[in-house]
């Protein structure tokens, strides 16, 4: 999997908590042992910023098990965490889940995951939190609608290259991409749980200057690394849309979606 920066996902933390689902989280609490401390895995944890959203809304004490393969991620990741949650680093691979690395979880999580997956590894995930028998919540999967206001024709182009990219064959296979999250409800379900979908949308504008402009700088990259020839076309679109989103006059939504997984 990509390795992602903790610039990045610090640049982002601030959108994605804006973005959740708390429809869904409300929907959890009623799912939750009522007793007891939770036991909540958090899987491809990045910094912990799941931990920083979730944790003031769930009831009870929390012992949370922050999952990641990047040892430099899971160091900041247990150095800032909510106050009264007691945690624990586990150095893992996600996509290598063994039966086991959850028992004792009354709750899974992850973000900003499912879409890096490829098939495969998305269905041994899903088989893993099954056997977990606890409700999941997975949340900001992108699903392939991006919208930019001001519009430029080419928007579309560019998004179009940018959807073929996620969907790339890499040497472990094909991604997923946005076609993760219908993937994955299909998979649960098959295993009889019930999943519910919610948008959970960045909408990136002024305040979120420096995020979209960051974004916007690698979604025409993988747009141009996916088709060559948009290089040519898109070096002053590039700068004209960069100069709008530092200056607060881009206005982007980036669409994704949060899913609650629940045993039957």
């Amino acid at each position: 999997m990509t390795r992602v920066s903790s610039r990045w996902l610090a640049l982002r933390e601030p959108a994605d908590a804006e973005a959740r689902s708390l429809d869904l989280v409300e929907r959890l609490a009623c799912h939750l042992p009522a007793t007891g401390a939770q036991v909540i895995h958090d899987l491809g944890c990045g910094t912990g910023a799941m931990g920083r959203w979730l944790a003031p809304r769930l009831p009870g004490p929390q012992h949370w098990v922050l999952q990641d393969r990047d040892a430099d991620l899971l160091d900041v990741a247990v150095a800032d965490v909510p106050a009264g949650v007691t945690v624990e680093a586990r150095r893992s691979d996600i996509v290598r889940l063994q039966p086991g690395d959850l028992a004792g979880a009354t709750l899974i999580t992850a973000s900003a995951l499912l879409d890096m997956l490829k098939a495969k590894e998305l269905a041994a995930l899903v088989a893993a939190c099954s056997g977990a028998g606890c409700p999941v919540l997975l949340t900001l999967s992108v699903v392939g609608r991006v919208d930019l206001i001001p519009a430029d024709p080419l928007d579309r182009r560019v998004a179009a290259a940018f959807d073929a990219h996620q969907r790339r064959m890499t040497e472990r296979g094909r991604s997923l991409g946005p076609d993760a999250v219908a993937v994955a409800v299909g998979e649960f379900r098959r295993l009889r749980a019930d999943v519910l979908v919610r948008p959970s949308p960045w909408r990136l504008g002024r305040a979120h200057a420096d995020l979209a402009a960051e974004w916007f700088t690698g979604w025409v990259a993988a747009a141009c690394e996916q088709q060559a020839e948009l290089a040519a076309e898109t070096g002053e679109y590039a700068r004209r849309r960069l100069a709008q989103a530092r200056a607060g006059q881009l206005a982007v939504t980036v669409d994704h979606a949060d899913l609650l997984v629940l045993p039957r």
